[in-house]
């Protein structure tokens, strides 16, 4: 009888370990996924904020005698990430010939951009495991 409830309780024993050992594997591989989306949402969010500092630096240095700049087109260096820029308004104290400008009545507005940002991961890359799309509207000055 003794043999019989011993062999029982390691039975026992061995289900509530392999049970334990299954949660922790199940844990970590849901930890290890959600680290690295969130690496890649946060590498694009940089790269969003590069690609809007590059788009101003743009802006501020385009002639704007042959029109004004209506889009840029940023790929990142490494093709994971594609930026679409779209300058929706130019908020200008006078007439610059522009499509899309806004004349305002203040001086302390003079000069800023609305613009409009949509990110998307390149599915292509071997290291995006998701897709990604970030769109961001934001004002500012070049």
């Amino acid at each position: 009888m003794r043999r019989g409830f011993g062999m029982i309780q390691v039975i026992l024993f061995m289900v509530i370990l392999s049970t334990i050992l299954t949660i922790t594997m199940k844990y970590a591989s849901v930890t290890t996924k959600h680290t690295e989306d969130l690496y890649l949402k946060e590498s694009a969010e940089l790269f969003m904020q590069s690609a809007i500092e590059i788009a101003l630096f743009g802006i501020s240095t385009h002639d704007r005698s042959a029109g004004c700049l209506n889009e840029v087109h940023i790929i990142s260096s490494d093709n994971r990430f594609i930026a679409d820029i779209n300058i929706t308004n130019y908020y200008l104290f006078s007439t610059q010939g522009c499509d899309n400008e806004k004349i305002i009545m203040t001086e302390e507005s003079n000069g800023m951009v609305m613009l409009d940002i949509v990110l998307v991961s390149d599915d292509t890359h071997p290291k995006n495991t998701r897709p990604i799309r970030l769109i961001r509207h934001t004002m500012q000055r070049p």
